[in-house]
Order: structure tokens, then C-alpha cells, then sequence
């Protein structure tokens, strides 16, 4: 395909996106319809409309309007580039400009110019004061793509190494001491044998880093509430290989990958539908926003509303409620987001400890992309010696 082609393309898929389709449906209804597509013209196409998604309301000004046409009108005229040289109606390559489209585009202004949903901008500007527009901008830009090495098979410098020897480059990040950036050949990385022998993870720096500064007990048990695909749990893990862990998640088929990733990395994770007793330390690493990881699901932030906010906030302060009940004496909680909101961060932290007597506010941190990584939400209660 050309690139003119791959444009036309990814026009097709955002309309679809447009008229309700997830992003990764669409692109794979795309991918089943032309399956002439090569492996670079797929990714390529997949970047166009990720790009669009990340950016749909700069783009949508400058393109005069939300079809996936229009996006990519935008696109193109964010990069500088002149649109009549690829809306040519050459071969596969959009059809050539009308004088309306050749005349339609304005410059985004204020929340539309860092596209933030107008209803969230306010929320956003009073979590992070003076971050606000520089993690606005950051987020309009693709995620670096991270690594976690597996401290039970590797070191970070011979994971580094084993990755170079199959033409990944990578080097070390300073969020995390497990941290890998790839620097070159990330397309490869699930082909490469330190991948398939668990020396390396794919894993946020910032979602590392709040793994890092979790404490965990000398011994007994620790459960991940809500593990989902078991990440974090393979995080705790690994540091900590003579703790027993536990991974439970309300929607139990989002763990199915645990026990094959486990076995890959060398760990030892129990799934459980009912923890049973009490733990050492819950991680809660609970359903959010996800306003802290909107350069990797950028339609989230557009098909977020106030009433969606308010549910997740309630489903938070629940989990968070139900999971205390699980922590033994002296133990610790882990309450974790991937969000920038206060209502989903500090505002559950102190929420939590006006509801529960009895536990104190051990630690707590929050990252953004201005960091290098994600942004993240971690806060540690401890309960009393007693009861």
C-alpha cells in the first residue's frame, strides 16, 4: 500500500470508530475485509488512527470536522504537510479535496487545542496546577514502549544484552531500577526468546516504579484484588519470590493469561474467585479513568462522561471498603489508579480514612507522563496491631 493509501485506510476505520465501533474492533474488521494488507501497512494504519484518537479534537478543527476523512485532513496539516499532495484520487488515495474541505480548518483553542474533553479540563487543571498543559501536550504523543526484567532470571544489563544479541535495542530508565526503554525494534519483541523465557515483561516505567514502592511483608500472603492479566502480580513477584501470592479479579476471565505468564516468568501466583482469611497486604489496583495512561487508550478519555466518573468513583470507595475487610492486623493496603483525577486519587485516600478507624496513611505518590512514564496513584494504608 502507499502512504496515500494507508491514509484512506485509516479514514475507513475511524469512521467506523466514529459511529460507536472499540478502536481495536474496528481496526481488526479492517484488518478481515483487506486482508491484502501487509504487516507495515497494518501498523501503519493502526498509528493514523491512534494518532487521531489521542488528538481528535485538534485534528477535527484543523480538518473542519469529525469524519475520519476530516481527522486525517487534520493529521496532515498538524505535520505540516500539504493534504492536496496525498488527497490525490490516485490509485487507493483519498479523492481529491473539494474546494469546501480545501478552505475548512481553524486552530484549536484552550481545552480543544490540548484535546481534554471540555467537562473534564477543570478537574484536570486543579490536580496538576501548573503540569496541567505540559501533560496535556505529552499526552497527545505516542507511549514510549517499557520493559520490566524479570529479576528472577536476569539483570537489567544482561536482559539489556540478551535483547541487543536479537535486535532490540534498549536501554535503562530511571523510573525503575527493573526498567527498560526500547529504543529500537519494539514491533519484535513478542518473536524474541527473552520474551518467551520471561526475562522481560512489556510494563509501564511508571506502573514499575508504584510497584517498587509498595512494602512487602517478611513473610505470608499477599493478594492482588483486582488483577486483571496479573502484571503487577508478576511485579510483586519478583521481588519477593518467598511470599505467597494470590490473584483475584470480579471478572475472572481477565486472568486467564496468569497462569501461563507465571509459569514463563518463574513465579508461583494462586487464582482464587473468593479470597478466603486474611492477607499480610492487598494491592487494589482499582477500575479508573485511566486519565494517566490516555496516550495507550486515547478513545477512553472521549467516551468518558460525569455520570461514568461518579460510577467509577463509587466502585473505588466499594473495592477499597471490601478489600480492608481482607487485610490482617498490621498488614497493609495498597489502593492504586492509573488516573491524574483527585476524585479517583487523594479524595478516595481520605475518603477511606474518615470511613475506616483504626489505619493510617503509610505513604503516597502520584506520577505523570512528565515523569516518564504513566500516570499513576499509589496510596499505602496501614491497619492497627489490633482486631
Amino acid at each position: 500500500m502507499t502512504p496515500a493509501a494507508r491514509i484512506s485506510a485509516a479514514a475507513e476505520v475511524l469512521d467506523a470508530i466514529g459511529g460507536g465501533l472499540a478502536a481495536e474492533q474496528a481496526l481488526s474488521r479492517w484488518g478481515r475485509a483487506h486482508r491484502f494488507a501487509g504487516s507495515k501497512d497494518r501498523a501503519a494504519i493502526r498509528d493514523h488512527v491512534f494518532d487521531a484518537l489521542r488528538c481528535w479534537r485538534s485534528f477535527a478543527a484543523l480538518g473542519g470536522g469529525e469524519t475520519g476523512r476530516a481527522l486525517m485532513l487534520g493529521l496532515l496539516r498538524a505535520e505540516g504537510r500539504d493534504p492536496a499532495e496525498v488527497f490525490t484520487g490516485e490509485g487507493h488515495a483519498p479523492a481529491p479535496l473539494s474546494s469546501q474541505e480545501a478552505a475548512s480548518g481553524r486552530v484549536p483553542q484552550d481545552a480543544e487545542a490540548l484535546d481534554v474533553p471540555d467537562w473534564l479540563a477543570e478537574d484536570l487543571r486543579a490536580a496538576l496546577d501548573e503540569g496541567f498543559e505540559p501533560v496535556c501536550r505529552a499526552m497527545q504523543s505516542r507511549a514510549e514502549v517499557f520493559l520490566r526484567v524479570n529479576a528472577l532470571k536476569a539483570s537489567r544489563d544482561a536482559a539489556r544484552t540478551a535483547l541487543a544479541g536479537e535486535g532490540i535495542e534498549a536501554e535503562s530508565h530511571p523510573l525503575a531500577e527493573t526498567a527498560l526503554r526500547v529504543t529500537s525494534g519494539a514491533r519484535r519483541l513478542r518473536q524474541t526468546a527473552a520474551f518467551a523465557e520471561g526475562v522481560v515483561e512489556l510494563q509501564d516505567a511508571g506502573s514499575q516504579a508504584v510497584c517498587a514502592d509498595i512494602p512487602l511483608p517478611e513473610a505470608g500472603r499477599l493478594l492482588d484484588y483486582c488483577a486483571g492479566g496479573g502484571g503487577k502480580s508478576l511485579a510483586l513477584a519478583a521481588r519477593a519470590p518467598g511470599l505467597r501470592f494470590v490473584a483475584h479479579d470480579a471478572h475472572a476471565q481477565r486472568m486467564n493469561d496468569i497462569p501461563a505468564r507465571a509459569a514463563r516468568a518463574g513465579a508461583e501466583i494462586e487464582i482464587t474467585a473468593s479470597p478466603q482469611g486474611r492477607f499480610e497486604l492487598v494491592v487494589a489496583d482499582v477500575p479508573c479513568s485511566g486519565s494517566g495512561a490516555w496516550r495507550r487508550q486515547p478513545e477512553a478519555k472521549w467516551r468518558l462522561d460525569r455520570a461514568g466518573l461518579d460510577s467509577l468513583c463509587k466502585t473505588q470507595a466499594q473495592i477499597l471498603d471490601t478489600a480492608a475487610g481482607l487485610v490482617a492486623p498490621g498488614g497493609a493496603l495498597a489502593y492504586m489508579t492509573c488516573s491524574l483525577l483527585d476524585a479517583e486519587n487523594s479524595e478516595q485516600a481520605e475518603g477511606f480514612l474518615a470511613r475506616h478507624a483504626g489505619w493510617t496513611l503509610e505513604r503516597q505518590r502520584r506520577l505523570t507522563p512528565l515523569d516518564g512514564g504513566d500516570g499513576f496513584f499509589l496510596a499505602v494504608f496501614r491497619r492497627s496491631g489490633r482486631g
